[in-house]
């Protein structure tokens, strides 16, 4: 089942049981892969589906961060909420053990041995974590490995 589907049927069930934070968040959702699928000009692979979702997850975190500043404990709560939507459609996300142990792989593949290989190992771990771990954890899972070399 595509993801507009699960998306319109998750959206019927939060109209039915008049969960209006649910609802509002759905429909953000829907409108982003609409807008993205039109972008693209084609349906959406699952990857760029992925893609839309990440994008959705890191916007909603980084407002968190804000509002959490900002001492907007009903905004924080909100955006909680509309959190844990998103991750309902997100791949599972890695631990951190298991990034550590994809970019030490990597390191070895690659034959990096200090931080000037940064960009190297960074363009070669990406794609492999691609929608399953933050940028942020891989960049500083990154860095501490090439650091101690």
């Amino acid at each position: 089942m595509s993801l507009l589907q699960d998306l319109t049927k998750q959206m019927v069930s939060a109209m039915k049981s008049r969960d209006k934070e649910t609802l509002a968040t759905v429909r953000m959702l829907k409108a982003a892969v609409q807008n993205a699928q039109i972008e693209a000009g084609h349906d959406l692979t699952p990857d760029e589906e992925v893609a839309v979702m990440s994008r959705e997850y890191k916007q909603r975190k980084e407002s968190l961060a804000e509002f959490e500043k900002a001492g907007r404990q009903d905004l924080v709560d909100k955006t909680n909420n509309e959190l844990k939507v998103v991750e309902q459609y997100l791949p599972k996300q890695l631990s951190a053990d298991d990034v550590q142990k994809i970019v030490q792989e990597t390191i070895d593949q690659v034959g990096a041995s200090s931080m000037k290989d940064f960009g190297k190992v960074m363009g070669a771990v990406m794609p492999k974590v691609k929608g399953q771990a933050d940028g942020k954890v891989v960049n500083q899972a990154v860095k501490d490995i090439l650091s101690n070399k």
